[in-house]
């Protein structure tokens, strides 16, 4: 008997330990992604070049507010559902400033910014909302303009909350801004309608997931809720697994003294 309750407290440990090392479900957010267009054809990157035909997108390493994008750049936005940017959905669109910029001739003192706008798909859209179609647009700005800037100089309205976390993109979504999505999907959201990628909460964009800033350079809240923000086990979950580990060794204890 006293071998089974050894055995048994033992095996609980080993159990409630397996599952403290086990991952933790990455939470998803609904959220406007940021992205840089890099040049096709052995052209420069968005920030310091011309994103040039059939241009790849990259994840912005800097908000839309603080980022200055040279002329001839690419930037992107992309409204979906991720929990970090390694699942983040990309603009569909090519980041091809010749094909976005051809007919808006260049100005003295001006620069051109293609920009590209894909409102995401249905399924990551909120409650009844329909995304509108995706548009690419010709941004002439001022030479010291943000990609912010930019893109309200051909989208809006924007909507930002209060910690110039960009909202809405041309008025969508109506309501909301960078929530946590209940029920998460496995693993991102979805992509030309099947369950994969995403990218949350971004401002003009920066992501609730990712922590770019918004309109400002900051990052804002990830709605974590305080909770354990590298993902491990929490603090009662490792003092349980403490206290069972405890138990058993002292049950050993215990055994070996009364044979002895």
């Amino acid at each position: 008997m006293r071998r089974t309750r050894i055995a048994g407290a033992l095996l609980l440990a080993g159990t409630v330990t397996g599952l403290a090392a086990g991952p933790a479900q990455a939470q998803e957010y609904r959220y406007w992604s940021f992205w840089d267009g890099k040049g096709g054809a052995g052209d420069g990157g968005g920030t310091g070049g011309k994103g040039g035909k059939g241009g790849s997108w990259a994840y912005a390493t800097e908000g839309p507010a603080t980022m200055r994008p040279a002329d001839g750049a690419v930037e992107g936005f992309r409204f979906t559902v991720s929990a970090d940017s390694a699942a983040a959905g990309k603009p569909r669109a090519a980041a091809d400033f010749e094909a976005i910029c051809r007919d808006t001739p260049a100005k003295d003192g001006r620069k051109r910014i293609g920009i590209v706008i894909d409102f995401g798909t249905a399924a990551d859209a909120p409650g009844d909302e329909r995304p509108p179609a995706a548009r690419t647009e010709c941004a002439q700005v001022a030479e010291d303009a943000s990609a912010g800037e930019a893109l309200a100089a051909v989208a809006r309205p924007l909507r930002y909350d209060s910690n110039a976390l960009l909202c809405a993109i041309a008025g969508y979504p109506k309501s909301g801004c960078a929530e946590q999505v209940s029920g998460s999907k496995e693993a991102g959201s979805t992509e030309a309608g099947s369950k994969g990628t995403g990218s949350s909460a971004s401002s003009s964009s920066g992501t609730a997931a990712d922590g770019h800033g918004g309109d400002a350079a900051g990052s804002g809240d990830n709605g974590s809720g305080g909770g354990n923000d590298d993902g491990g086990p929490s603090a009662g979950l490792l003092g349980g697994i403490a206290a069972v580990i405890a138990l058993g060794a002292a049950a050993v204890w215990q055994a070996r003294r009364r044979r002895g």
